[in-house]
Formats: structure tokens, C-alpha cells, sequence
């Protein structure tokens, strides 16, 4: 089901990601996406945002039992994901919504 959202979700990261790079030279973010909770029988895709400067890490979770709904928590790379996620409508996040959750955590 998330199939079609997916990529749109990886647009988003993408135009972001540039958009740091372009005004951040000290922000180098990695961007992962993860398809191996399937694997685990959790019909969910992940996108992960890193600093390897910080070690922070910010998750995003696209579920196909609610694709209308992104779960998403600032965390760290080196840390288990604590079970509390906040959620935002798939239609209210935008690249720049993206990229100044990025600038304010990774800065």
C-alpha cells in the first residue's frame, strides 16, 4: 500500500537533504530508507535521517495500515528507538517542514 507513497516520501527527504547541503556545510546528513521491518512481518517502510557528526538520528515510519499518517522521532543512531513516535498527515509534511526539523536537530 505504501508503495505509491514511498517514493513520494523519498522525494521529500531528497529536496531537503539538498537543501541542507546547499545552506549547511557542516550538516552532512545520510538518508537510509529501510524496507527490512517487512522482513520482521511489519507491513512498514522506514526512512532514516542521520548525522554522523552528532550521532542523531531522526526516523520516519510509513505503516500500510494508516499510509495517511507519518510516525516520526528524533533519536540516535546509537540508541534503541524509544516506543513513543509523534505522527503528522502525510499531506502536512513538506520538504521545508523536513528540512527545518533537520536544521534545528542536527545544528
Amino acid at each position: 500500500m505504501t508503495d505509491k507513497l514511498l517514493p513520494t516520501l523519498c522525494d521529500i527527504a531528497t529536496e531537503a537533504h539538498t537543501k541542507i547541503q546547499q545552506d549547511f556545510k557542516n550538516i552532512n546528513p545520510v538518508i537510509g530508507v529501510s524496507q527490512g521491518m517487512r522482513t520482521s512481518g511489519i507491513p512498514a517502510d522506514a526512512i532514516t535521517i542521520d548525522c554522523l557528526k552528532s550521532g542523531k538520528r531522526i526516523i520516519l515510519v510509513l505503516h500500510d495500515h494508516h499510509p495517511d499518517i507519518i510516525n516520526y522521532q528524533f533519536s540516535y543512531r546509537d540508541e534503541v528507538p524509544d516506543s513513543k513516535f509523534e505522527q503528522i498527515q502525510f499531506n502536512k509534511l513538506t520538504a521545508t517542514q523536513m528540512y527545518e526539523w533537520i536544521k534545528s536537530y542536527f545544528s
